[in-house]
């Protein structure tokens, strides 16, 4: 049986960590063509202050400041959500300890129990808990995209930073299992692994010159920019990957190629 044709305009889409950087292009993209967008993030005033930008400009957009591995904060989103919007029918898990939420980058035997510790409960327990919010309105409706965020960082290593890749790592086979689980109640979830993105909202010349180191292994020689990532993240929401679930797409302008 085949499902009615649902447009990006029709979605409810909750991003975390979407007060900054990427998770923020995310959402000013979506709410461009016309979906609802909860802006959820740490950072409560930075998520107000886009929810009232997106509202300004004619969109849909709600506010919350939560912690993604607290679920009294997912559960008052959620509710709020539906509440405000009706159903929910996206989820963007953006939020992580990497950069607005700093990490260290040292080797893996100084790397602290306390940071390691973190950075599962976050970019791990976190994913897996906002799915848990946010499913059973996905299963009211009978229809849900999940975009799960990776790295490409989880498919070639990366020295320095085994927290945060062993983390991403986690997140791709998450998506797997978890799609084969929810794939009956009519939700899809995929994985958009980006490579290093120019996300800092006001970079400084360290920063820059770490960007462009990266640079030299792409196909697509130039620095990669949170528009690059807009796409693939839009793809996955919306009713042209209704068949697809459990994969990953890699947008890292060619430094992997599978």
């Amino acid at each position: 049986m085949t499902e009615p044709a649902r447009t990006i305009a029709d979605a409810v889409v909750v991003i975390t960590g979407a007060a900054h950087g990427i998770g923020a292009a995310y959402a000013r993209a979506l709410v461009a063509e016309g979906a609802a967008v909860v802006v959820v993030d740490l950072d409560g005033d930075g998520a107000e202050k886009l929810a009232g930008e997106l509202r300004e400009s004619g969109g849909r957009a709600l506010a919350f400041r939560a912690d993604i591995s607290d679920e009294a904060d997912l559960k008052a989103m959620v509710d709020g959500t539906v509440a405000e919007f009706g159903t929910i029918t996206g989820l963007v898990n953006n939020a992580a300890v990497f950069s607005v939420v700093p990490m260290s980058r040292s080797p893996f035997d100084e790397i602290t129990l306390d940071e390691w510790d973190l950075m599962m409960r976050v970019n791990v327990r976190g994913t897996w808990q906002a799915c848990k919010a946010v499913i059973p309105a996905m299963r009211a409706a009978g229809y849900g995209k999940i975009v799960n965020i990776s790295s490409g960082t989880a498919l070639k290593g990366s020295a320095s930073r085994i927290h945060y890749v062993t983390s991403k790592a986690a997140i791709l086979g998450f998506t797997k299992v978890l799609a084969r689980e929810v794939g009956g109640d009519g939700i899809r979830v995929n994985c958009v692994a980006p490579g290093s993105t120019l996300s800092e909202e006001a970079p400084d010349e360290g920063t820059m010159a770490y960007r462009q180191t990266q640079v030299g292994g792409r196909a697509i020689q130039r620095v990669m920019l949170p528009p690059d990532v807009v796409g693939a993240v839009r793809f996955m929401l919306g009713p042209e990957s209704d068949f697809v679930t459990g994969q990953t797409l890699v947008v890292d302008g060619g430094s992997h190629m599978h």
